[in-house]
């Protein structure tokens, strides 16, 4: 059994997700730090320090907190701002790895097939004689 899980873990697809798995959570984290650290800061800017993180709906009476850590120690809390700012994350990462993925196609541009190879002697002659018999 120990040899039959050997071979199936070192199989190429097995092998080649398990690299894929990992470079993608060290490119989500890139992602996200280009998120997090560069493109919201930016919206903040120009929508005057608007940051959706912090937006909430308290579902009990006892919430009476203004900061959405605050908040969930109090009690239930709706953070809508939060599930607001992971789909603006996914929908930015998503949109990148499309411009990546959309690149690397790009970068593999199918060679066009080679030309096929020239006949050799012998059928060259014998389509020669071929035509011959064909014009008598």
């Amino acid at each position: 059994m120990l040899e039959e899980f050997k071979k199936f873990a070192m199989r190429g697809n097995v092998v080649d997700l398990a690299v894929g798995v990992i470079i993608g959570v060290a490119f989500g984290a890139i992602v996200n730090s280009l998120v997090g650290d560069i493109i919201m800061p930016i919206i903040g800017a120009i929508t005057g320090g608007l940051d959706f993180s912090n937006y909430f709906a308290p579902l009990s009476s006892k919430v009476t907190a203004t900061a959405l850590a605050d908040a969930r120690k109090q009690g239930a809390v709706l953070a809508w701002g939060n599930f607001l700012t992971i789909v603006l994350n996914f929908l930015i990462i998503a949109f990148v790895l499309f411009l990546v993925i959309k690149g690397i196609n790009r970068l593999k541009t199918a060679e066009p097939p080679p030309a096929p190879a020239a006949p050799s002697k012998e059928v060259q002659l014998l389509t020669d004689i071929r035509d011959a018999l064909k014009n008598r």
